[in-house]
């Protein structure tokens, strides 16, 4: 009966030791409030107390913070996992938000919000008060960052991103990212409109930081312009651009030409004749989207400059099931 008593004592102490205080908030700013309540439902709700199931509209209810449109509670579960969630305007899923595409798991597959709960520290993980059916609190922009470590070993410290982007700037172990699929890690921040520098770490100290390319680096950094909710596209570890996972250009440096190459006016994209394009896009140096251009259905494409500033830039072509990047020079 001792050794059973001293077990569950473990037990429990163990238990206690990865449980994290997770605050869920939503702001229902220029909404009437629905006379049944404000909820939460995820896949948390069972860890953290409620009820028997998971996904339940009405078990979980939000509490008004004081006279504001906030929303609000705080629950203990597991720390080191992802948890998916929406927020309910009522007690009912016909009265579910419907949550944008940048904040989604995965879009269209998984339209469900998600939070990766980093620490055990003895503090509260807290992004903030989400406007209802928004990307963002109120008076912010969502910044979503992605890296593609398909190429690399991953760390048992575990993959973070650093920047100045946060209150705790240029801290490595400061913002961990997830991995939901494919060794691609993200993590969504929420920021003021300003530019960002930025870097992803394979691991948690300084000198696990990538080395960003001269051709995509400011000061050495990655760098982002944020004026509205922003998810950059995924780039490669220590790359400016996706992972190669289609055409190698080692391997098929006849299949896939650009030329000229620096260019003036135009360039043209051209591929093998059994080979067609589907899409083209354009982005310049900070990995923004300057230009796409879709359904091609032809292995020929002219890419006019335009009104292009001259610069490097990255072209990424996409036939049906193969996808590369090259840089492209327009004097």
């Amino acid at each position: 009966m001792k050794n059973i008593s001293i077990f569950f004592i473990i037990l429990l102490i163990s238990t206690a030791a990865i449980a994290k205080k997770v605050k869920f908030a939503v702001d229902l700013s220029g909404l009437t409030v629905n006379p049944l309540g404000v909820h939460v439902a995820g896949n948390f709700q069972v860890l953290a107390g409620f009820g028997t199931d998971d996904w339940i509209s009405n078990t979980t209810p939000l509490s008004q913070e004081g006279s504001s449109n906030i929303y609000s509670i705080i629950v203990d579960i597991p720390a080191f996992a992802s948890y998916e969630f929406k927020f309910i305007n009522g007690d009912q899923w016909y009265d579910s938000e419907f949550v944008p595409q940048e904040s989604r798991v995965e879009n269209p597959i998984n339209d469900n919000r998600w939070i990766y709960v980093d620490s055990t520290a003895n503090d509260t993980t807290y992004s903030g008060a989400i406007l209802f059916g928004g990307n963002a609190p109120l008076g912010k922009f969502l910044l979503r960052f992605s890296v593609d470590l398909q190429n690399e070993t991953v760390s048992s410290a575990a993959v973070h991103v650093a920047g100045d982007f946060t209150t705790t700037p240029w801290i490595p172990t400061a913002n961990r990212m997830y991995n939901h699929k494919n060794k691609v890690f993200e993590l969504i921040a929420y920021v003021d409109s300003a530019s960002y520098q930025y870097k992803f770490y394979n691991g948690n100290t300084a000198n696990s930081s990538e080395i960003v390319p001269a051709a995509c680096a400011n000061n050495g950094n990655r760098n982002i312009l944020v004026q509205k909710d922003t998810v950059i596209d995924i780039v490669c570890y220590s790359q400016c651009t996706a992972c190669s996972n289609g055409i190698k250009t080692n391997q098929n440096e006849s299949a896939l030409k650009i030329y000229p190459n620096p260019a003036n006016s135009y360039t043209t994209i051209s591929l093998s004749e059994n080979t067609t394009i589907n899409t083209i896009s354009l982005f310049n140096i900070t990995g923004s989207l300057i230009c796409k251009f879709d359904k091609i259905n032809q292995s020929v494409f002219k890419l006019e400059k335009n009104n292009l500033p001259s610069g490097l830039y990255f072209v990424k072509i996409q036939t049906e099931n193969q996808t590369v990047t090259k840089q492209l020079l327009f004097n």
